[in-house]
């Protein structure tokens, strides 16, 4: 299971092994994050080299997972469980090392305590985005937005798509016909790049991806759609129904509905241009 945690707001990905009940974090997040360097790769090749030379073997624990990065692609990264990003955390000196050690015992037993009782998962998501400042109607949309989105995934996997690039195009599909744009497309027009998308939609956008989805997997039920080809038809025909309604919708408010609006920080540029 893949995610988004946030330290002072700042992303680090991470992913939940089940089978070994650990999280692995991004190592080169996590090294930005500690260093405030432009450039974190090279500042984590570079202490790897160190590392190497002097007798530890902190690289061998060291891992590779797919994760999402900026441009939006799943690319291999470097991982590490709790431990061994401890260990290398000391290695970098960093007045953030200590309150980052805090947040790591923090994840790791909020997340015992999501495993012994889902629902707090769901509860921990809504204290996020309330940290994030979202209002409670944005909540609400995005928390049953994610439902509607659960249940269109459980019917591609259980008609036979299985593969991780296969539901990106089958959303893609979906997002295309109800916007006008790819996902990618609507990332650039918001300004986005390695955060996810639905994070940043509006209340409305989240509604109308909302009716996309729902539409596309009560479509794909009704005709029995079995893999990709089928589904992609399916997903096409539910993004048109949101896509008519939002045509609807703009010519009769005068107002468009898919939006360059973010909920990003403001830079500098920014503040200026006030």
């Amino acid at each position: 299971m893949s995610s988004i945690k946030l330290f002072e707001s700042k992303i680090v990905r991470s992913h939940w092994n089940s089978d070994k009940e650990t999280w692995y974090f991004s190592v080169i997040d996590v090294i930005e994050i500690l260093t405030d360097s432009p450039r974190p790769r090279k500042y984590w090749s570079a202490l790897k080299t160190k590392l190497q030379s002097e007798g530890s073997e902190l690289s061998q624990f060291v891992g590779q997972l797919k994760m999402k990065a900026e441009d939006g692609k799943m690319r291999e990264t470097d991982v590490a469980d709790t431990e061994t990003l401890l260990r290398i955390i000391q290695s970098i000196p960093s007045p953030k090392a200590e309150p980052f050690k805090q947040w790591l015992a923090k994840v790791g037993y909020e997340r015992m305590k999501e495993i012994a009782d889902p629902s707090q998962s769901i509860e921990r998501a809504r204290e996020n985005w309330q940290n994030l400042g979202r209002s409670e109607k944005w909540i609400q949309q995005r928390m049953t937005g994610q439902e509607t989105r659960n249940k269109l995934t459980d019917y591609w996997k259980e008609s036979g798509v299985e593969k991780a690039d296969e539901f990106a195009l089958l959303t893609n599909i979906i997002h295309q016909e109800w916007t006008g744009l790819t996902v990618k497309k609507h990332k650039d027009f918001k300004g986005l790049k390695s955060q996810n998308l639905r994070e940043h939609m509006s209340e409305a956008e989240l509604i109308f991806t909302a009716l996309a989805e729902l539409s596309t997997r009560q479509i794909a039920q009704t005709d029995e759609a079995k893999g990709l080809q089928e589904n992609a038809i399916a997903s096409k025909k539910g993004g048109k129904i949101a896509k008519d309604a939002r045509l609807m919708l703009e010519e009769q408010t005068g107002k468009k509905i898919v939006s360059s609006d973010n909920f990003l920080p403001p830079t500098k540029d920014s503040k200026k241009l006030k």
